[in-house]
């Protein structure tokens, strides 16, 4: 088994007096779809945002093939270059064009030519059917559409993974296959992913491993087979049995 790309050992944060991570320990590995459920106001999504320091841990650590990325004199742009975001709400700037949106990040970290974005950007909008949307502004396009170019921002980066923040709860529900669909590819070519979601059908169907965090700490851990057929935790069977 690969060392992990992503180790975090006794993870707390605190928002004033409310603890909402309590201890976590988790590992992600290359190439794994690392799926994580629970209750809402559980700890997930502030689990996700400390993955990428846009919230910083109390205590803990954080390591990224080994090497602590809490400790002081960190580069965070230079790690969010490896391990990028997905945000529940696309967070894509209006006043740019879709291939201007793919492209910024890439040219301006100097990370390729504009000549050599603009070609990758291309290529990822075939893949995903959108290729004729790369002169298009953010405000022309659907939810879905919206949701699947920020996503292939994220991969015009190239990073080692991306941590997925609830990525179809912003939709209408019509929108939310086409979503599905391209994470779900993305899972089977090998991608290294941490999801945070809600459609926990779409979670048994793509996972290879879960976590079950409730109450700010990680309840259950396992493969979908162990998880969803024969789940030991008694919370999390009854967090099944309603969410299923």
């Amino acid at each position: 088994m690969p060392d992990p790309l992503l180790q975090i050992r006794g993870l707390v944060k605190r928002f004033g007096p409310r603890t909402v991570l309590d201890g976590i320990d988790a590992d992600v590995r290359p190439g794994e779809a690392l799926f994580v459920i629970g209750p809402s106001g559980g700890g997930k999504s502030t689990f996700l945002r400390c993955l990428n320091l846009l919230e910083r841990p109390d205590a803990g650590q954080i390591r990224y093939h080994g090497r602590d990325v809490l400790a002081p004199h960190t580069d965070v742009n230079r790690y969010r270059r490896h391990v990028g975001m997905v945000f529940q709400h696309f967070n894509l700037f209006p006043h740019l064009t879709v291939l201007r949106n793919i492209t910024l990040a890439p040219t301006r970290l100097r990370l390729k030519t504009r000549q050599e974005a603009e070609e990758t950007a291309h290529a990822l909008l075939r893949r995903i059917g959108l290729a004729d949307k790369a002169g298009a502004y953010p405000t022309q396009l659907s939810g879905g559409q919206k949701q699947r170019i920020a996503i292939v921002r994220a991969l015009a980066m190239e990073p080692d993974a991306i941590l997925f923040d609830e990525p179809t709860s912003a939709l209408d529900p019509e929108m939310v296959g086409e979503v599905l669909a391209l994470m779900k590819e993305l899972a089977q070519g090998g991608l290294t992913m941490v999801v945070v979601t809600h459609e926990i059908a779409f979670a048994r169907e793509v996972a290879d491993r879960l976590l079950f965090i409730d109450g700010g700490r990680v309840a259950a851990e396992g493969p979908p087979a162990a998880f969803f057929d024969n789940p030991a935790n008694p919370r999390l069977r009854d967090f099944l049995s309603k969410a299923l």
